[in-house]
């Protein structure tokens, strides 16, 4: 597991004002964005799939009927996996994608991530946002994907780690182009990027190849999903591919005694200490493309040990942690209640605490989740009995090497080695 220390960034922008004219009347009053793919508005996953991986903001650049654009950020973040703010930015005129990013320019953080709103390239964001800070000078890191036939793409040329050229789609029609590596539609900038933007014109076909002719871009290569929604045929293939690609297994992680040593009601971070190759197991379930959950009971809470903001701080805390190792939980559970608790509003019983099944159904019910597939560990009966209440495969941790065991449960499982 490669050893990062920079953090993801907080903010992502998603070019949402783009016509989509390849797709006749599915568009003529609808932002390509927003099609819906097996039921779910497309931008929806896109957005879903940052939240989890720990993005914290989402700037949409609309242009195309706009004021969908405006209603949909207004409905979604009550549906996310975790808080994230969306804003929207009008552009004033259509100005292309380079164009769309300078007229959003001062709402831009010192780093953030770039999306093309009507393409999924499935990766791990943060190995991204490393490769843009692995070297001094660089703009940028741009996401690429090997595909056999280019045809449909421009095409990049990536030596030891930087983009060197640009081709564009369509150079050489009617040849054979063979494999050929292709921008994958992700991007990690730093704010620097803006002083190199055209007012009117493209991102991808004016300002990126003269970067990389400067040396200022990085490239990673990647295999995982990628899916273009721009064409009738992607478009009609997306609805059932895009839903069969969120549908993945789930590591369920206890917290106490399985992520960090139990030291009896750790609810400060001043108490966090992590068990031996936590951090590399949740990077290696992010990296086999299977969900990172945790549930975990909380009873130090109901108890008046530790306060609810004490708990968000450590959780806080874990998730930095994560960040800079390139990992990250896709979404977590607690149960604060406790029949004995001294907190009023808290003592009570509640099916949610394990042994009760409730925090495990709730993930199950929130995510697209192959069950049959998934395992929970836990160090105590409680987590064995409550994986069995929800159907799932409960795995006892007894200690040792954390990253071992769950090498071992994705193996038995079909995960990848």
């Amino acid at each position: 597991m490669p050893a990062l220390t920079v953090p993801l960034p907080r903010q992502a922008a998603i070019l949402c004002g783009g016509l989509g004219t390849r797709l006749g009347p599915l568009t003529a009053q609808c932002p390509k964005p927003l099609l819906p793919v097996g039921d779910t508005p497309f931008l929806s996953v896109l957005i879903d799939e940052l939240a989890r991986q720990g993005i914290e903001r989402v700037l949409l650049l609309a242009a195309f009927e706009a004021d969908r654009i405006e209603d949909f950020a207004r409905d979604l973040p009550g549906r996310l996996p975790r808080p994230v703010g969306i804003e929207v930015a009008r552009e004033a005129r259509p100005a292309g994608t380079s164009g769309a990013l300078w007229q959003a320019r001062d709402r831009l953080d010192d780093r953030f991530l770039m999306l093309n709103g009507d393409s999924w390239f499935d990766i791990l964001l943060a190995d991204l946002a490393a490769a843009q800070a692995a070297r001094p000078g660089l703009l940028g890191a741009l996401a690429l994907r090997r595909v056999p036939e280019a045809d449909r793409y421009g095409t990049v040329r990536l030596e030891d780690g930087l983009l060197r050229a640009f081709e564009p789609r369509g150079a050489g029609r009617g040849a054979k182009t063979g494999p050929a590596l292709i921008n994958g539609g992700v991007y990690c900038f730093s704010r620097g990027i803006v002083e190199h933007l055209v007012e009117d014109g493209s991102l991808e076909a004016e300002v990126l190849p003269r970067l990389a002719a400067d040396g200022r871009l990085a490239g990673i290569e990647r295999a995982g999903f990628f899916l273009d929604i721009g064409v009738p045929g992607d478009f009609e293939a997306a609805q059932s591919l895009v839903p069969a690609q969120r549908w993945r297994p789930a590591i369920v992680f206890d917290r106490d005694g399985v992520l960090n040593l139990d030291h009896g009601h750790v609810g400060h971070p001043d108490r966090l200490d992590w068990t031996e190759g936590a951090i590399a197991a949740v990077r290696r379930v992010n990296e086999a493309g299977w969900y990172a959950f945790v549930a975990t009971n909380q009873a130090g809470i109901a108890k008046g040990y530790y306060s609810e903001a004490d708990y968000l701080a450590l959780r806080a805390q874990m998730y930095r942690d994560l960040a800079a190792a390139g990992a990250h939980i896709d979404d977590e559970r607690h149960c604060p209640t406790h029949p004995d608790g001294t907190v009023p509003a808290l003592a009570v019983r509640s099916d949610r605490r394990k042994p009760g099944p409730g925090m495990l159904l709730e993930l199950k019910a929130r995510w697209p989740v192959d069950w049959s597939r998934s395992a929970m560990i836990g160090d105590k009966d409680s987590d064995m009995r409550a994986a069995a209440a929800a159907g799932l495969d409960g795995i006892l941790f007894t200690g040792g090497n954390l990253d071992l065991l769950v090498e071992q449960v994705l193996q038995s499982r079909g995960g990848p080695p």
